[in-house]
């Protein structure tokens, strides 16, 4: 069954829109709190069409996605218990919840051993909402917070922006190629992770 191949050519054509760059911000914010494809298969092909404006381009996914952090934060905080049916139902309580473990884990050592964490975490396979609403429910100190989203996701984007630029076409029809069984190894990962989350939170 194919699935992030299908995702991918969705955001291959939104790449292609005049108004790309405004979808790219918008998918980047809503990633962040709720969406399940990240913005970098939107990001890679728009370097890949115009490398000039690939800093630019990775400039915006960087504000939609610090926007969208700063919402999921909110959220979390403010409005986890009243949400927490529609997480289940949309099968990302688990996830979030034994995020909520580690990030409280890493509060009891420092805020800024919470802050090394989120940076770390910004570069791995995991849903960045995942991040941001443990963030909120746990009370992270904002400026941690911030600078981890910030740097997590910055790096990401920056980075595809610069692969792109100095691959060219190659590095876009290697994604291409490669997007199924990528998506279903950071699946995978992802599901990993969290079962060993909810075994340290249930056994240790």
């Amino acid at each position: 069954m194919k699935i992030f191949g299908p995702l991918y050519e969705r955001a291959l054509k939104w790449a292609s829109h005049e108004r790309a760059p405004t979808y790219l911000t918008v998918l980047s914010f809503i990633e962040a709190i709720i969406f399940p494809v990240m913005p970098e298969v939107m990001l890679a092909p728009m370097c890949v069409a115009q490398p000039k404006r690939g800093w630019w381009f990775a400039t915006l996914s960087l504000a939609g996605s610090l926007a969208g952090a700063l919402v999921g934060y909110a959220l979390g905080h403010f409005a986890f218990e009243a949400v927490k049916p529609l997480l289940a139902a949309m099968g990302m309580l688990p996830a979030i919840e034994s995020g909520i473990a580690v990030v409280q884990e890493k509060m009891a050592e420092s805020p800024w051993a919470v802050f090394t964490f989120l940076v770390l975490g910004g570069f791995m396979p995991i849903p960045m909402k995942v991040f941001t609403w443990a963030s909120g429910i746990v009370g992270v100190p904002m400026l941690q917070y911030v600078l981890s989203m910030i740097i997590g996701r910055g790096k990401r984007v920056y980075l595809l922006a610069a692969v792109i630029r100095i691959g060219g076409p190659r590095a876009e029809l290697a994604l291409r190629r490669w997007i199924e069984p990528l998506g279903w190894v950071a699946t995978g990962l992802v599901v990993l992770l969290v079962g060993v989350l909810v075994w340290r939170a249930k056994f240790a």
